[in-house]
Order: structure tokens, then C-alpha cells, then sequence
């Protein structure tokens, strides 16, 4: 219902495929409020068998915290990379952006966004390794 309508409108709004800072910082806060009312979600139906009520309920609170950490990261990233295309960062920063995010999404809604680096040397001799460069379309 209304939870998961304000989520797809504020990630279709607010992180679409071009994207750039003032958006993604309205899109934080916008989703932010978003997963604030999906605390009153409830689930009416009781049945043990065939509960869609319930898988509904379960696919909604998957699919906003991955709206909410998709919005977050996004909005931290100052670059663009793959499907991740800001027109006020348009090109890739590999010195300051060579890196994974990794987030999670504490229970009252702060979102903890961490890095990790990209490991870019094969694992075996058995492969070469490819050095990173930029996609061009």
C-alpha cells in the first residue's frame, strides 16, 4: 500500500540513472521518513499456510533497506561508476573511490556505510591479471 508507493516514488524521484547531489540528499531524507513508517506495518492475516499477507509484508521490508542503503550509499559516492552515473561527478575516481561499500541499517533507521578495498591481483597464477579501466559505450 502506502509504504511501498512513497518508497518506489522517492527512488524513481531521487536515484534515478543520472543522478546528482542535491537530488540524492532530498532522496535521503524523503526514503529516511519512508522507513520511518514502515514501523507501523502489521500483518492482519494469522493462516500458517499460503500467507501472502505475510510475504508481502517480508519483500516490503527487504525491499526498502535496500532502498534506504541504495540511497545513502549513493548520495556518499562522489563519482560516477557503472550504473552509478552523477552529472556532477561524471567521471570515475579510482584514487579516492577504488573501494566497496559495505552498509547496514541499525533497527531505528541510522545507516553505517563503510569501506573495504577492491583486491584487483588474482587469487591463482592460473589467471592474469586485468587492470581496471574505464567503460566506454
Amino acid at each position: 500500500g502506502e509504504v511501498r508507493e512513497k518508497m518506489q516514488e522517492t527512488m524513481q524521484n531521487y536515484a534515478a540513472v543520472f543522478r546528482q547531489d542535491d537530488s540524492l540528499k532530498e532522496g535521503v531524507k524523503k526514503i529516511d521518513e519512508v522507513f520511518q513508517l514502515s514501523k507501523d506495518l502489521k500483518t492482519t492475516d494469522r493462516g500458517l499456510a499460503w500467507n501472502t499477507d505475510l510475504v508481502e509484508t517480508l519483500e516490503l521490508q527487504n525491499l526498502l533497506t535496500q532502498a534506504v542503503l541504495t540511497m545513502h550509499s549513493a548520495e556518499a559516492r562522489k563519482e560516477s561508476r557503472g550504473a552509478h552515473a552523477r552529472e556532477d561527478f561524471k567521471e570515475r575516481d579510482d584514487k579516492d573511490w577504488m573501494k566497496h561499500t559495505l552498509c547496514w541499517l541499525e533497527e531505528k533507521g541510522d545507516v553505517d556505510l563503510q569501506y573495504r578495498p577492491v583486491h584487483d591481483q588474482p587469487l591463482s597464477d592460473e589467471m592474469v591479471h586485468v587492470p581496471p579501466t574505464k567503460r566506454v559505450y
